[in-house]
């Protein structure tokens, strides 16, 4: 016979061992000097999105980031509420603000880059580089002078399109002009893009190699003494061959490089020697720093978005 008063404790006890286990497997941040303390929840603020890339922060703290396949641009609040920004976005990948508050986005629906926001105000800047149509513009950064640096990563097979079109991949600038040019065309892969904070460095990810790129900036569109900046940890054999997985990156105030890999949230200081690795649930593919004071960092990847407190603010100096 069950002695009926053993059994509400019992069932007690297993309920606290079971939130018990459901709290150790929430994920946590690693401890990284001025980046992370350890054992921060990393807080999922929503899975299920239609695409996931391009996060930049608003001055009043929100951020907003492109649902790329469902043509939209989402807005999240502080308190984790999620808007639509806006819609229609002609596959909006990666995104940046000019000095005026004007929205740049890369754009592959219809392959181009432009301004986009505000409404009314939507410019094409480029969408072919001396008569060949981009593939798939993925990511840029503006400098302080309003040039525009962007990647396209080409073409790359997939289970639908086994045989694309031969791939053209590029690094590129826009000047304040217009003036288009063809920076770098020997990446097999460039995807991330971002300024160093004195704007004398442009790093570039390269999803099929195993490092970091860095180019010296000579002049604004200029660049030269191509490098191995950072070894990324996220190097890895996958279904496709080998692949580091690195996509989007962002800089905070201290200058430190972040990366978004295979193995999570990988973070360089300015020499790029590795600090650690942020472990993210799903894999990343884009980050920027948000809120008022720039103090948390926002993940999105694989239709899911997440945040993080963080030690040291993003760069001040620009949107991202």
């Amino acid at each position: 016979m069950i002695n009926k008063c053993i059994l509400p404790w019992t069932l007690i006890a297993a309920a606290v061992l079971f939130e018990s286990h459901a709290h150790a497997a929430e994920p946590v941040t690693s401890a990284i000097p001025g980046v992370t303390a350890g054992g921060v929840k990393i807080e999922l603020i929503k899975d299920g999105f239609n695409g996931t890339e391009g996060p930049i922060g608003l001055p009043d703290g929100s951020l907003i980031f492109t649902e790329t396949q469902a043509e939209r641009i989402t807005r999240i609040f502080p308190d984790n509420t999620v808007v639509s920004f806006l819609e229609h976005s002609n596959g909006a990948n990666g995104l940046a603000f000019d000095a005026d508050g004007a929205l740049y986005a890369v754009q592959v629906l219809k392959p181009k880059v432009g301004i986009i926001y505000p409404v009314g105000k939507e410019k094409t800047l480029a969408e072919d580089f001396e008569g060949t149509p981009f593939q798939r513009p993925n990511d840029l950064v503006l400098d302080h002078h309003g040039g525009v640096y962007f990647t396209d990563s080409g073409t790359r097979a997939t289970p639908e399109n086994p045989n694309p079109p031969k791939s053209n991949p590029g690094v590129f600038y826009i000047s304040p002009e217009g003036k288009l040019t063809r920076l770098a065309s020997d990446i097999d892969r460039p995807n991330g893009i971002q300024l160093s904070k004195d704007e004398k460095t442009l790093y570039v990810a390269n999803t099929l190699g195993e490092h970091v790129l860095a180019y010296d900036i000579t002049r604004p569109g200029e660049i030269g003494n191509k490098r191995h900046f950072a070894k990324l940890a996220g190097w890895q054999e996958t279904e496709t061959g080998w692949s580091s997985g690195a996509d989007g990156l962002a800089i905070d105030d201290k200058d430190r490089l972040y990366v978004t890999s295979n193995a999570g949230i990988e973070v360089f200081d300015q020499d790029g020697k590795p600090l650690g690795v942020i472990p993210i649930p799903k894999k990343p593919q884009n980050l920027a720093f948000a809120g008022k004071d720039k103090k948390t960092l926002y993940v999105v990847g694989r239709g899911a978005a997440y945040k993080i407190p963080v030690l040291t603010p993003g760069y001040l100096g620009r949107a991202k």
